[in-house]
């Protein structure tokens, strides 16, 4: 795998251990209280209270150029970054058609000689405007939402169950969304990173404002990942960010053995539809490279419509009209109605009352009809739960009350 050669076996870096430790040192005490010592009968004790900071200034900075890579982090699915360790606990992250952002820990210092080619991100990072939703959900599993204090997203608007206390206690405050951040409030914060999706690319002069003022960008791109796992592995970097290597590691190793049985067994030959009705009666689906039509696949299933694939632009959405999704889509055996846009449906008549055509299909006659839950993007790490609940609607015909995660069947 490109980027991945020369780690250990399991998943990790060849030098993690070293990383970890040399990331997560803690001082309990303030700077300060060095300098209260320091000068005194009992100078002997100064470095008692040395703060991170002061151990790394008085650390030997290293060269950059001379700086070599020991391991780097062995990916299973993600392909849109990578991770170099080097010597010292110092990571360099590099994200595809984005840039590379060499992470610093606390404890040390930044070497001599950095490129301006490469953002360099010192440890702590705890100071974080997180304008990408999808990222939450991954560093809420690893226990970091402290670390995040400015969202791009109301309060209203997550279903993050961790993001919308944070909200709710103060401990993280709306600070704009991604197209227009409130930069005064960003500063005052002292903000050490921002965490854009890939809509910042349409807002190009966000991202340079941003920049101008001194704080590091960092665009988070597994929407890109073309294996729906891949977007799941994206915890693994939110680990490198902030210091829980060991347990974004543990939590996908622990997603994909759950997962095992399932993709290791024969397809179902069950055919399923994804798609919702738009507010002038298209029908929005997904095209079947997408990553949704690609979990169809991994729990078994076929993807339908098929055709969806002859609109060429970046979108993995596309609409088309109702005759049409009907001539490709009425045998299918499941439809799934996408519920994000306008809320989730409880019954068959709701479903019908936008378009009375669907009761000519297939899974309608048969009662095959599932809604998914609003929260089903926002939940990066519930994507593992979503193939097995896709596993579950193809292998049986009554799953049971509470088996299902992001799934419930139209009455």
């Amino acid at each position: 795998m490109s980027g991945c050669a020369g780690a250990a076996g399991g998943g990790v870096s060849a030098s993690g251990s070293e990383s970890d430790s040399a990331s997560s040192v803690v001082t309990s005490e303030p700077a300060s209280a060095s300098a209260e010592v320091s000068g005194t009968e009992f100078s002997g004790l100064e470095n008692s209270g040395e703060s991170a900071s002061d151990a790394a200034s008085k650390t030997a900075a290293p060269v950059w150029s001379e700086m070599q890579p020991e391991g780097s982090m062995e990916l299973l699915y993600a392909t849109q970054f990578t991770v170099d360790v080097y010597e010292g606990g110092y990571e360099l992250i590099q994200i595809q058609d984005d840039g590379k952002y060499l992470v610093v820990p606390e404890t040390m210092p930044v070497p001599e000689g950095v490129p301006d080619s490469i953002t360099v991100l010192q440890k702590p990072l705890d100071h974080v405007y997180l304008a990408a939703t999808s990222a939450m959900d991954l560093i809420a599993a690893i226990g970091r939402t402290d670390r995040i204090t400015l969202s791009g997203t109301k309060e209203s608007g997550w279903y993050v169950e961790a993001a919308k206390e944070a909200m709710k206690a103060g401990t993280l405050t709306y600070a704009g969304k991604y197209s227009a951040p409130d930069y005064e409030k960003i500063l005052a914060d002292g903000c050490d990173l921002a965490v854009e999706s890939t809509m910042i690319y349409h807002t190009p002069d966000v991202k340079e404002q941003l920049s101008q003022l001194k704080i590091p960008v960092l665009v988070e791109r597994s929407s890109y990942e073309e294996h729906p796992l891949g977007r799941m592995e994206w915890i693994r970097l939110y680990g490198v960010l902030f210091d829980e290597e060991e347990k974004a590691e543990q939590l996908f190793k622990k997603n994909m053995e759950a997962l095992d049985g399932v993709l290791s067994e024969q397809p179902a030959g069950k055919t399923a539809a994804f798609f919702y009705i738009t507010s002038n009666g298209a029908v929005n689906v997904r095209k079947p490279g997408d990553y949704v039509a690609k979990m169809i696949g991994l729990a078994g299933g076929s993807y339908v419509p098929q055709t969806a694939s002859e609109e060429e632009n970046a979108l993995s959405t596309m609409n088309m009209q109702m005759e049409t999704f009907y001539a490709e889509a009425k045998d299918a055996d499941i439809l799934i109605y996408n519920s994000t846009i306008d809320g989730e449906l409880e019954t068959l008549d709701q479903l019908l009352a936008k378009s009375p055509l669907l009761a000519d299909f297939k899974a309608v006659k048969e009662g095959n009809v599932w809604c998914t839950g609003k929260n089903m993007f926002q939940e990066t790490m519930g994507l593992g739960n979503m193939i097995l609940d896709l596993h579950t609607v193809f292998a049986e015909e009554e799953p049971a009350d509470g088996e299902l995660h992001y799934l419930h069947r139209l009455q």
